[in-house]
């Protein structure tokens, strides 16, 4: 069957909706943006989706990071033939490890080779507290902490995504760490000045909060910190932003998965990242 491919409008937010909720865990970044408070039509823009007839079979967020929503062989080769005429901007591709996998393949021969390609991603969630003892030295970042944060979020950053996010200027990203403390979605141990854990929530939808920036000090790393922090931080979500607490991680990294284990996490689903 032919799809037809377009961008999304107000009226068809609903079916999107649907979409999403077929895998709510899965789809919880996408539930974040459906979320967001303002202009539904504006929203709506930012999503194309593949239609038979009348009905929504599959979408495609658009922005900075690209991400398939309920995608098959047949939507995303409708997707990759419009995207490819028509778009190309983002910074990866994220989400579910084979409709990722799957439009890459289809978009590289076109865009040409990615910076890097994560095939294997654990996706994990829980919904309770860890029932390991918590490190109760971890608390939500303040604004008085942000000039000490700043620098450990760049190192973050960096190491996780092998290019500095202030390479063409500071002021964007020192916005965005400020944006993330002011709505108490950053979390922080210290010892005086100096950022000893730290941590983020990037996105919350469907009563899910997504983990991210996960960082220990490497001055402070070997010594069993990380597994009790994060405890701490999945308390605090818990508590205050959301029922789920959800994260995805590199396969080879088995450090950091051992410390989500330990907390408590589970694998629920399988992600994939293609970095540009």
């Amino acid at each position: 069957m032919t799809h037809t491919v377009r961008q999304l409008g107000l009226h068809d937010l609903s079916d999107l909706r649907r979409l999403v909720n077929e895998n709510p865990l899965r789809h919880s970044l996408v539930a974040s943006r459906l979320d967001q408070p303002g202009d539904g039509s504006a929203v709506a823009r930012s999503f194309l989706g593949a239609f038979e007839k009348d009905r929504l079979a599959s979408a495609l967020m658009m922005g900075a990071n690209l991400v398939p929503i309920s995608t098959t062989e047949k939507t995303r080769k409708a997707f990759a033939d419009e995207i490819t005429t028509s778009w190309h901007s983002c910074l990866s591709l994220v989400g579910h490890a084979d409709e990722v996998l799957s439009l890459w393949n289809l978009l590289e021969p076109r865009w040409g080779s990615a910076r890097e390609v994560r095939q294997s991603q654990p996706f994990l969630t829980m919904d309770e507290r860890s029932k390991i003892e918590i490190d109760d030295r971890v608390r939500y970042s303040t604004i008085a902490d942000v000039d000490a944060l700043f620098p450990a979020c760049v190192a973050m950053f960096t190491e996780e995504v092998g290019v500095s996010p202030i390479a063409n200027g500071s002021l964007a990203y020192r916005q965005r760490v400020n944006e993330i403390v002011t709505n108490r979605r950053s979390f922080i141990r210290s010892d005086g000045d100096e950022v000893v854990f730290k941590a983020e929530v990037s996105a919350v939808g469907n009563d899910v909060a997504q983990l991210q920036g996960v960082w220990v000090n490497p001055r402070y790393r070997g010594l069993g910190l990380a597994a009790p922090a994060v405890a701490a931080v999945v308390r605090l979500v818990l508590q205050d932003i959301a029922g789920v607490v959800a994260l995805y991680a590199n396969s080879y990294n088995e450090p950091a998965l051992a410390t989500y284990r330990r907390v408590g996490f589970k694998q629920t689903d399988t992600f994939a990242t293609v970095l540009l």
